[in-house]
């Protein structure tokens, strides 16, 4: 998690606590340190965030605090809502559980909408206990332009192993699909996440190259639709 991010998780946390909560509980929940919850509190105070509290004893945001509150009119709300719903169907646990960070804070400002419900069936789950690489891990490697080592088994449980640059995540609604430049067999290939059975990140990068090899991939290959071109 970038520290934007976690600086923003971490208010939220706060806000949404009853009582105070420790480093311990921050840490946790943010999966850093203690010392790393530490120097984001002394960030965010010096920033003037009315944190109040001290190590070992908690940490309280002071009442009346809060983000400004997004302008979203009651059909563009709605639409937000179906939105964040579907995402079950990704089987992204990571993007889920943004999905429902993001649904409490709508119910917080407009209420439950219970009335709109979307069945959560679609891909499989990224379940690390399951054998099942972490999606998250993918977009990470996206977003950072990073080579990937991917052990993958196709239709026919061949297995191989290959190193690629990994462009980007088209969520089917039964799978998800790594596109990505092959560098075994020289071109653009399509992965389904749940055939990927082991993938380690690379110390090798491609920087610039995500963008050019991305507009490459839509031109030459489409969205790949067809059960033919998730694996070859």
């Amino acid at each position: 998690m970038r520290r934007t991010s976690r600086l923003f998780e971490l208010i939220q946390l706060l806000r949404a606590a009853d009582q105070p909560l420790t480093s311990e509980q921050l840490a946790a929940a943010l999966e850093v340190s203690q010392r790393t919850v530490y120097r984001d509190i002394a960030a965010l105070q010096a920033m003037r965030t009315p944190i109040e509290g001290a190590a070992g004893l908690g940490y309280v945001l002071r009442a009346g605090y809060d983000l400004p509150p997004l302008n979203f009119d009651l059909e563009e709300i709605e639409a937000l809502r179906v939105g964040l719903a579907m995402l079950a169907r990704t089987g992204d646990s990571a993007l889920q559980r943004a999905a429902l960070r993001i649904c409490e804070k709508v119910e917080d400002l407009h209420g439950p909408a219970d009335w709109l419900v979307v069945v959560p069936w679609g891909a499989p789950g990224d379940d690390p206990a399951k054998g099942c690489i972490s999606i998250a891990m993918l977009r990470d490697a996206i977003r950072e332009e990073r080579k990937l080592r991917l052990t993958y088994r196709d239709t026919d449980a061949t297995e191989t192993t290959r190193t690629v640059r990994p462009l980007a995540l088209v969520y089917h609604l039964e799978c998800v699909m790594l596109a990505a430049w092959c560098e075994l067999r020289g071109g653009f290939r399509h992965f389904r996440s749940d055939r990927i059975y082991a993938c380690d990140p690379l110390d090798s990068f491609f920087p610039a190259q995500s963008a050019p090899l991305r507009q490459l991939w839509l031109e030459q290959e489409g969205w790949g639709t067809q059960e033919s071109t998730y694996s070859t």
